[in-house]
């Protein structure tokens, strides 16, 4: 094997492997520092890279740091084990003293996050293999390239946790094909590497065998270019196709069923539907559905449909009002039972309030949505520095 500074063959390329130096923030976020290149690890592989407050913190200021360092002219994004991440530590958040305060400054900065990388100035590539959950998503789904392994699985099952679809969920999922995206936020349902790439979530599909041959290609690269970049991740990406009985292949199904107006319609479609095609799948998704949240499902859906015609920004600040009133427990507690029943107790069996759907009415709905003053999340500003202008600037974790 070639050691760091010499040359060496990797498919038909000549590439030059530089030398490494490693420096760790946090030992759940590991840097490497490539010449022109900067690669970040999430290292919690026990925890499946759930990531906390801590760890949010030191993302703010890498990301920051290597926006307006002239020598940086592209980010890696992976991490170690068998989950990319499974989203933000719940478990933090529900055994804290003061889950609501908690539960706003990490979300406060969790959206401030994915923003960020929304709106990066240099290419981010992240390598998405194992779970890829909630945070996670939300961390990862906007980089410039997203490159799937056959061992990636994703998903947002947030509106069975008596929550709602966050981490920009509510802007990129009503624009995959048709209603998938309600389908998606609703059911939790689970997609892998081949269909983030057929439904356009992931830009690249590559063999887990082959990122190692991926990324020393990446960082062999004398700029971060995007035209260059993306012909490096082409010439190792592969075709691949959905198996036969993907969703991916049932969006007729999907389309009539969840394009209805309210949650009560959509599952009174699927329940049509089931009985007339006597499909163990749509048996289910009903199943899934009717056990999940009723405020969760309902407020999941008014975001997805809202998020269709809003821009980004308006979905970002929209989504962190929603949180903002579900760790208030504003019209219902469903969020902080459903991390006990998931997460805590693990005895998957929530005790929703309220329990069903005809008592969460259009005006509990409502107050979810409406703006909450002082506390309104303030955005990255684009091409000022530092970009961190968000009103926790001194953590409120290291005051509660």
């Amino acid at each position: 094997m070639a050691k760091r500074g010499e040359e060496t063959q990797i498919e038909g390329h000549l590439v030059h492997l530089p030398f490494k130096q490693k420096k760790s923030r946090t030992k759940a976020l590991l840097v490497e520092e490539r010449y022109n290149a900067r690669v970040l690890t999430l290292n919690k592989p026990r925890g499946l890279n759930c990531i906390d407050l801590s760890m949010m913190l030191g993302l703010e200021n890498l990301l920051e740091e290597w926006e307006k360092d002239d020598n940086v002219d592209f980010c890696i994004l992976k991490a170690h084990g068998e989950a990319f991440s499974a989203g933000g530590d719940l478990r933090a958040l529900y055994t804290h003293h003061n889950p609501s305060r908690l539960g706003k400054e990490a979300c406060y900065r969790m959206y401030w996050i994915d923003y960020h990388v929304a709106t990066y100035k240099k290419p981010i590539i992240v390598l998405w293999s194992g779970l890829v959950m909630g945070l996670g998503v939300g961390l990862s789904v906007a980089c410039m390239f997203r490159v799937a392994t056959e061992k990636a699985v994703f998903a947002m099952p947030e509106a069975a946790l008596g929550f709602h679809t966050d981490a920009s969920g509510s802007y990129f999922l009503p624009r995959l094909p048709g209603y998938l995206g309600e389908y998606l936020a609703l059911t939790g349902a689970r997609l892998n590497g081949a269909e983030l790439k057929a439904c356009g979530l992931a830009t690249h599909f590559v063999n887990s065998k082959n990122l190692w041959k991926l990324e020393a290609l990446l960082l062999a690269l004398d700029n971060g270019r995007p035209d260059l970049i993306q012909s490096t991740l082409d010439n190792l990406s592969v075709t691949v196709k959905p198996h036969q009985n993907s969703i991916l292949n049932r969006m007729d199904v999907i389309n009539k069923c969840f394009s209805k107006k309210s949650v009560e319609d959509i599952i009174a479609a699927i329940v049509a539907e089931k009985d007339k095609a006597g499909s163990q799948w749509l048996e289910r998704v009903y199943k899934s559905l009717i056990r999940s949240s009723p405020t969760g499902l309902k407020q999941t859906l008014r975001s997805i449909r809202d998020g269709r015609s809003k821009t980004l920004f308006e979905c970002t600040k929209q989504e962190f009002r929603i949180t903002w009133h579900a760790v208030e427990s504003t019209i219902s507690t469903d969020f902080l039972e459903g991390i006990r029943a998931t997460v805590i107790d693990k005895d998957k069996a929530p005790k929703w309030k309220p329990a069903s759907l005809a008592e969460v009415t259009e005006d509990k709905i409502d107050l979810v949505f409406q703006p909450i003053g002082m506390e309104e999340l303030q955005l990255p500003q684009e091409g000022i520095f530092p970009r961190w202008a968000g009103q926790y600037q001194v953590p409120i974790y290291h005051r509660l």
